[in-house]
């Protein structure tokens, strides 16, 4: 039996075009700081061609980790967090999941990016939640809450601690809400 962070092939591919879209928000914080490394413009290219059917799940899986993720060769912790969002993105062909800490990474990103301004966390989920299809919320809906099951990346770890777990559960929290579309 699968884990229940997976999702289905047809949902991992929806929420990937969402989280493409988180992902890219923050993108210029990366490449502001390093504008001749392409890898996470890369990593948000394969997670769109992922999301339109133009890549194969298998072979997805084994290339996730091709070209790395750029946030060790950046000091600036929002171009890190920027990259971050992008290798969670190009992560969801293996495990749907992923795709909440895209939005995760990108929302820490832009708050990290504007530290005057105490609302930039909340404006990014806002954001994030306000653009998501009845398609997406729907899928990811299905996932656990985060830190309740263990067999993926809401399980412990990064993603369920700190500031990157509270963004994700503000989103779950904002998935149960009706539908925005």
């Amino acid at each position: 039996m699968g884990s229940p962070q997976t999702l289905s092939e047809a949902d991992r591919r929806l929420v990937a075009a969402w989280a493409a879209d988180c992902a890219e928000r923050v993108l210029g914080l990366f490449e502001a700081e390093a504008p001749k490394d392409d890898r996470p413009r890369a990593a948000i290219a394969r997670t769109r061609a992922f999301a339109r059917g133009e890549l194969n799940t298998a072979e997805e899986i084994r290339r996730r980790f091709v070209g790395g993720v750029a946030a060790g060769d950046v000091k600036a912790p929002a171009a890190a967090a920027a990259a971050r969002a992008t290798g969670q993105a190009v992560a969801i062909c293996h495990m749907g999941a992923h795709a909440l800490g895209t939005a995760a990474y990108a929302a820490k990103a832009a708050g990290l990016a504007a530290p005057g301004r105490p609302g930039a966390v909340e404006d990014e989920i806002r954001w994030q939640l306000d653009h998501m299809t009845a398609e997406v919320r729907a899928a990811l809906r299905v996932l656990p809450p985060v830190g309740e099951n263990r067999s993926g990346p809401l399980g412990p770890g990064l993603l369920t601690s700190g500031q990157l777990g509270t963004i994700i559960r503000d989103l779950q929290a904002g998935l149960a809400l009706p539908d925005r579309d």
